[in-house]
């Protein structure tokens, strides 16, 4: 025969449920108030919220005697601090220099700056690894390679290895707008079509230059303003 349950230990459980829904829910408010951004382009102070924030919302989760409150004061706590430091540091900046650094060039007309490699405590190797991320091989064609705040690298080339835009080559290309997607897994973004002028008539006649016999057959169809349609259909149904 099973044993029941201790009551203890079902209260237990449902404290850390709910515990664990509450903080998760308040972590979903505060980063959608924050905004939407990489782990790796946080800048040092938001770096250092995160793991704060995380620590502190594990404690009403991983010690469930503990009130939820020792775990949202700090969150609430550690939010309110980065939106004022964030404010501040948009406002003002001598702030943002003290708080986030300020981008440091390491190459400057095709040069290493060997003191602010050292600085920034960045390695050749380092360096040659970010330049190819930026589709860098050589270093000949480099004019400036600038170290942002948030760690990332970014390069500009050599006049004579930049890439031609189409002014100046003369030419006018038709702008195409923003692709929007109309057809997500077999699920037909109405909303989107009429965005674009569209509408399920011209859906299925596009699926039949496609052979296609419904939307559902479709894994992602996308189409600009311009009337450029991309489809791929589904496979392995």
């Amino acid at each position: 025969m099973f044993r029941r349950r201790p009551r203890h230990t079902t209260a237990m459980l449902k404290v850390i449920v709910f515990n664990s829904a509450v903080i998760y829910a308040a972590l979903i408010l505060f980063m959608r108030v924050m905004g939407k951004r990489q782990l790796g382009e946080l800048e040092p102070s938001e770096l250092i919220v995160t793991v704060l924030i995380s620590e502190a919302a594990a404690t009403p989760i991983t010690s469930p005697e503990k009130p939820l409150w020792y775990g949202l004061v700090p969150v609430v706590v550690l939010f309110t601090l980065e939106l004022i430091l964030s404010l501040g540091m948009a406002k003002s900046v001598k702030i943002r220099q003290v708080l986030a650094g300020k981008p440091a060039l390491l190459i400057v007309h095709g040069h290493i700056d060997q003191t602010q490699m050292r600085r920034n405590r960045f390695t050749p190797d380092e360096l040659a690894e970010a330049l190819r991320s930026q589709g860098a091989l050589d270093l000949n064609e480099v004019e400036y390679a600038i170290l942002e705040t948030d760690g990332k690298l970014n390069v500009v080339f050599t006049p004579e290895n930049r890439p031609v835009t189409a002014g100046q080559m003369g030419l006018s290309p038709q702008d195409t707008g923003y692709p929007l997607i109309v057809i997500n897994e077999g699920r037909v973004l109405s909303q989107n079509l009429r965005i674009l002028g569209k509408d399920e008539k011209w859906l299925e006649k596009e699926l039949r230059k496609n052979k296609l016999a419904s939307p559902k057959d479709v894994y992602l169809m996308t189409v600009d303003m311009a009337g450029g349609v991309f489809l791929s259909p589904r496979k392995g149904r």
